[in-house]
């Protein structure tokens, strides 16, 4: 098989400005999400219980970036912190629900605010808001082309 040549193949000159791209964003979004006393992943988990009735660990961390045998500690930390609860459901002593507690809630809502706010200004000065819808297009059709099908 012929190695293909960066300049000669469209699809391959979209890898490394993608990657630069995300690694530009995880970077700089995570060094915010720290200076507010967070981990990344502690972030991403008071963001996912923010506005719900809460959710059981499977759904967390089918919803999450978080791996499952990362979060309990997460969890556990969040816990420590008076973030989140966790309450057994009834009429299932295996499963826990994580809610957020009256102080995660408050967390919830100004550090979320908080890190949208510090976003904004990168996506605004790249890109113009129809830009965005064809972006966002382009990127979940482009991810949707690496999941396995499903017949």
């Amino acid at each position: 098989m012929e190695l293909p040549h960066l300049k000669d193949d469209p699809h391959l000159k979209l890898v490394r400005p993608l990657v630069e791209a995300y690694l530009a964003f995880w970077r700089t979004g995570n060094r915010h999400i720290k200076s507010m006393k967070l981990t990344p992943s502690q972030f991403d988990v008071l963001v996912t219980l923010g506005d719900t009735h809460g959710m059981t660990c499977s759904e967390l961390s089918e919803q999450t970036l978080v791996t499952k045998g990362t979060l309990t500690g997460v969890l556990d930390r969040l816990v420590s912190k008076g973030l989140v609860r966790r309450e057994t459901i009834r009429g299932d002593r295996r499963s826990t629900r994580v809610l957020l507690t009256a102080k995660g809630e408050a967390s919830f809502r100004k550090t979320f605010a908080a890190h949208i706010a510090f976003l904004r200004p990168f996506f605004a000065r790249a890109l113009s808001p129809q830009e965005v819808d064809q972006v966002c297009l382009s990127l979940r059709r482009l991810r949707d082309s690496f999941r396995e099908p499903t017949s």
